[in-house]
């Protein structure tokens, strides 16, 4: 099968990814699993793209880690997508921060629907997340997390395509 689409992320600093995986875990002890896909950091979704834009995206994803440095993001609520098959933790807007790297991109998207930053923690049936739901609410905690890194992937199937570290924060004297 030819590959879909391309997703350009914004992915979650390492302290972020411990706290999301324990709620992924108090979930999981609960028997809730998901569909979502297996492997991939906890990110924020940039824009996507179409397969024939590889290169340029590539590119450009070098181009923006050079200027960004980390980026703070404050994961302070959660949230379902209409249809209720998505549950989701999300950051407060930023203008300064988030709001800033994703206007940046230049490359032309292939968004059917409005950028609504945020980091899904289970895909499921209406059904299923509506049981998870609660269990999230219990240990959901809003925190402070870091943008370190872009990363792109190629959908269906899966394929990572390329990383790289947001540039370091300049030592101050």
């Amino acid at each position: 099968m030819a590959e879909e689409f391309l997703t350009l992320m914004a992915d979650l600093d390492d302290e972020s990814q411990r706290i999301m995986s324990g709620w992924y875990e108090k979930l999981k002890a609960e028997g809730f699993t998901g569909v979502q896909t297996p492997g991939l950091p906890f990110h924020i979704s940039l824009g996507c793209f179409s397969p024939e834009k590889e290169t340029d995206v590539v590119d450009e994803m070098k181009e923006l880690a050079g200027r960004f440095t980390a980026v703070p993001v404050h994961i302070s609520h959660i949230g379902l997508f209409a249809g209720g098959k998505v549950l989701y933790a999300a950051p407060d807007m930023n203008p300064a921060g988030l709001l800033e790297l994703r206007k940046a991109i230049k490359t032309e998207t292939k968004e059917t629907f409005p950028w609504t930053p945020h980091a899904t923690i289970l895909i499921d049936e209406s059904e299923t997340i509506q049981k998870a739901l609660p269990v999230l609410v219990e240990h959901f905690q809003p925190f402070m997390g870091k943008i370190t890194r872009l990363h792109l992937c190629a959908f269906w199937p899966t394929r990572e395509i390329a990383a790289v570290d947001l540039k370091p924060a300049e030592n101050r004297q």
